[in-house]
């Protein structure tokens, strides 16, 4: 018998991508913080990004700006409880993206006009060889797909299938120093092409998360710049967004525009706003609850079928080693 060559076992088999339909919201999180008191004069419609109303239209564009350089298909070797790959026009249709609204099946409605062309990434800090990546330039990495396991902290799941590189791949190229400990990741901050963060002042924009150094050098952390095959659609966090599969959605940051190599841990986003709710790490651990809600086990889009949430999303022979455990 022929030697089978197996790929790395967190891939995920490309039938493996999920659809969504249930979901916690946190606009209840924001009134507990009493951050609706901030905006008391804002209209109705300014508190949820937009009105409610019945949608037409597709959320998957009719062209993209930018085109893929050529990837391979992971192979696919399923992880515990994989499911299969969710359905594009569902993953298209669910988003948390309060840039745009904070209203999951609207975000693609006003995504639309967003221009993710021309786009660059900075790159600076605790490095050798601070640098400025325009999109080509990150188009020319090396690019593959993978199949992952998507947890939102909101206990829904889907699976789908990423197109990117190693985010390790990008630092090299600035030659970190052993003073980089940790990286910082900001994304666009512009009121005018996202409505919702003009709409909701009382956030700190523009999103920023942060990973450890060790978490950014893993093999499994990506920058993605496509999705399902094709560049990524405006609500997913064209052109290029962070993948961490065993880490909660939220610190998947989007439309990313500044990357900082730094020595001290910097605050994020969420942990910012409420720290005893979103942590720094952010890993998927079902023994842990969210102080408001369980995190044992997560609804799969869109069926909502419940199903037992594994620790680390599926990664744990990976990635438990940074943490000890």
């Amino acid at each position: 018998m022929a030697n089978l060559i197996l790929p790395p076992d967190w891939r995920l088999p490309e039938a493996a991508a999920t659809d969504e339909a249930a979901w916690l919201d946190r606009r209840a999180f924001i009134k507990s913080l009493g951050l609706g008191a901030i905006a008391a004069g804002a209209a109705p419609a300014a508190l949820t990004g937009c009105t409610s109303g019945p949608l037409s239209g597709s959320p998957l564009p009719d062209s993209y700006p930018y085109a893929l350089p050529a990837f391979q298909r992971s192979d696919a070797l399923r992880i515990p409880q994989a499911a299969d790959i969710t359905e594009e026009r569902v993953a298209a249709s669910y988003n948390n993206y309060y840039e745009f609204t904070t209203e999951k099946d609207r975000v693609w409605v006003r995504a639309k006009g967003f221009q993710p062309t021309p786009w660059s990434v900075e790159v600076k800090g605790e490095c050798e060889a601070p640098r400025t990546f325009d999109l080509d330039d990150l188009l020319r990495l090396p690019h593959e797909e993978r199949v992952y396991r998507f947890r939102c902290v909101e206990a829904w799941s889907m699976v789908v299938p990423w197109v990117g590189f190693p985010l390790r791949a990008l630092l090299a190229k600035v030659k970190p120093t052993s003073r980089a400990k940790y990286v910082r990741l900001i994304t666009l901050h512009d009121d005018l092409r996202y409505p919702g963060a003009a709409e909701q002042p009382w956030y700190p924009w523009p999103y920023f998360e942060a990973l450890t150094m060790a978490e950014a050098s893993h093999e499994l952390t990506m920058l993605a710049t496509g999705i399902y095959g094709h560049p990524l659609p405006n609500q997913h966090g064209a052109p290029v967004r962070l993948v961490v599969p065993w880490k909660y959605g939220y610190k998947n940051i989007k439309a990313i525009v500044r990357i900082e190599l730094v020595e001290a841990r910097p605050r994020t986003f969420w942990s910012q706003l409420a720290e005893d709710e979103y942590d720094f790490d952010g890993n998927v651990r079902p023994d842990i609850p969210h102080p408001r809600w369980s995190q044992a086990t997560d609804r799969m889009v869109p069926t909502g079928e419940r199903v037992p949430t594994p620790m680390y999303n599926g990664y744990a022979a990976q990635v438990a080693g940074l943490y000890g455990s």
